[in-house]
């Protein structure tokens, strides 16, 4: 899993409340098990009309948006079903980075196990994100774990809280499978010892 430390990138303004992981990514795009081009479906049905053709006034196909790396979004997003490819539709569009007043449980754990950091913020601070969000081309943040802050492009900044577990395997890219490789040698010890102990196991 990719590492998120510090993160300088286009912030997209999607004030909207309750937006469900259908809206994120429709079931039509969960047939694949693999985490690579879902991008192409995110938002799907805001983006683009029934033709397929894009729709103009969707925030992700303005000139400013397109390479957004960061969201900043209405309460409780990713509620609703409890679908992985949520998250994986989010980073394989190039979203790092979801910030929300509140998010729905299991969307916000699968958030950390596929590399995208979701930050919780009270109403006022999203209202002043929400506010660098809808600059446009100017709507810079810089997110910086380590120090727990995001950074606004007139340099106020805002601090905010996340697990120091969860933390830590952001900062350092682990996955489930990652925090498992992490005792690889006390797994092995054991497992030798274990054969020892039971040679006809």
């Amino acid at each position: 899993m990719q590492k998120f430390t510090k993160l300088t990138g286009v912030a997209a303004p999607l004030p909207i409340v309750n937006v469900d992981t259908d809206m994120i990514i429709p079931k039509q795009f969960l047939k694949t098990i693999e985490r690579t081009g879902l991008g192409r479906g995110l938002f799907y049905e805001m983006r683009f009309d029934e033709a397929g053709a894009e729709k103009p006034g969707f925030v992700l196909n303005q000139s400013a948006y397109r390479k957004a790396e960061i969201l900043v979004a209405g309460d409780n997003f990713g509620c609703g079903s409890s679908r992985e490819h949520a998250p994986w539709a989010l980073l394989d569009y190039g979203i790092r980075c979801v910030i929300s007043t509140s998010f729905a449980d299991i969307f916000y754990n699968n958030c950390f196990k596929n590399g995208i950091l979701p930050i919780v913020v009270t109403p006022e601070q999203l209202k002043l994100l929400m506010d660098d969000a809808e600059r446009g081309s100017n709507a810079t943040l810089t997110v910086d774990l380590e120090a727990q802050t995001i950074s606004g492009p007139d340099g106020g900044t805002i601090s905010f809280e996340i697990d120091a577990f969860k933390k830590h395997c952001l900062l350092n890219g682990l996955d489930d499978i990652g925090l498992t490789l992490e005792k690889g040698a006390a797994i092995d010890t054991f497992e030798k010892k274990n054969a020892e102990l039971h040679p006809w196991a």
